[in-house]
């Protein structure tokens, strides 16, 4: 599913966006904290009281998500390195947390589609990286 370069990429990433759409089909943009979860080889997204969120709502209305993680680590010349993950979303509850401030609701990310852009190709001109689409 996941290359190694994607996965050494998201383990190096601390936070993410993660997109859903609200009852009326607008967008909902929020940052948030993940983890790769290698038993579900998911995307989890956990925080502080997430179950009373609104992202949290429009995944359990809708289903549907879209992940992304990216940076820009040269400017000189500029390099961008990008991973968006498109998939089914699941808004579950009860899951167990290390931690009181978490409240068990986990929003898991199940990819059906990945797009990665000079995640695993250092070595090109920032202008000829060319994405890499795959359906999974």
């Amino acid at each position: 599913m996941f290359s190694e370069a994607e996965l050494d990429y998201l383990a190096t990433q601390g936070l993410g966006r993660l997109a859903t759409a609200q009852p009326d089909g607008t967008l909902q943009v929020s940052p948030v904290g993940y983890a790769y979860n290698t038993e579900t080889k998911t995307i989890d997204i956990t925080g502080y009281e997430l179950a009373k969120s609104k992202k949290f709502r429009n995944v359990a209305a809708n289903g549907q998500a879209a992940f992304v993680v990216d940076d820009m680590p040269s400017y000189d010349p500029p390099r961008i390195r990008c991973l968006e993950i498109r998939g089914r979303a699941e808004a579950l509850t009860g899951a167990r947390t290390p931690d009181g401030h978490l409240d068990g609701a986990v929003i898991r990310i199940h990819p059906s589609r990945i797009i990665s852009l000079g995640v695993d190709d250092p070595d090109h001109d920032p202008l000829d990286l060319v994405p890499h689409n795959r359906n999974v």
